[in-house]
């Protein structure tokens, strides 16, 4: 996430959730930017805005993971409570940080001191890959199911219909404004 990235999806949310249109979320998430540019941005703040936004809209949500979905702004999929169903494609790989560079950052003295550096991170890669499993961790990242990318559009049919039957007749119905 990169400040205009945020700024896109807090006013993305806020448009659906004002207007109460359901969201459909293709979810690929590397993390939030850093480094000495970022900091300077401001970049977390505002993507800490962005995943307030989520959190706080009141309209359904259907994620599909489609590749990754790391750190905080893994949270970016959609809001903890409410309706948000979460599917994945086979493809999707999640966690606290990417495994190349957390491998890096966890075991750099052991990598360091080992006689040859480059096979003992490449064991250490190995051996966390086998945890990245979608089908491993879907159950404790509250995926419903990995679908075949192919049955993504009548699942996405089939959601809208039900999400559509959830939302309020809008008629007289105060729509909140649009956050500032």
């Amino acid at each position: 996430m990169t400040v205009k990235s945020s700024i896109k999806i807090e006013s993305f949310v806020d448009l659906c959730d004002t207007f109460h249109i359901p969201v459909v979320s293709l979810f690929d998430q590397p993390g939030i930017m850093i480094g000495p540019d970022a900091e300077a941005q401001g970049t977390i703040r505002f993507a800490m805005r962005a995943l307030a936004a989520i959190e706080q809209s009141r309209v359904p949500w259907c994620t599909i993971v489609v590749r990754r979905a790391y750190g905080v702004a893994g949270a970016a999929h959609g809001r903890q409570g409410g309706i948000n169903l979460r599917y994945a494609w086979p493809s999707a790989n999640w966690g606290s940080i990417p495994l190349e560079g957390g491998v890096l950052a966890a075991f750099k003295r052991e990598i360091d001191e080992s006689d040859d550096p480059a096979a003992a991170r490449q064991a250490l890669e190995d051996k966390y890959r086998a945890l990245t499993s979608p089908f491993r961790t879907a159950e404790r990242f509250g995926i419903l199911d990995i679908i075949d990318p192919r049955d993504t559009r009548p699942l996405l049919a089939d959601w809208v219909e039900g999400a559509a039957r959830l939302l309020p007749d809008l008629r007289g119905v105060a729509t909140r404004p649009m956050r500032r």
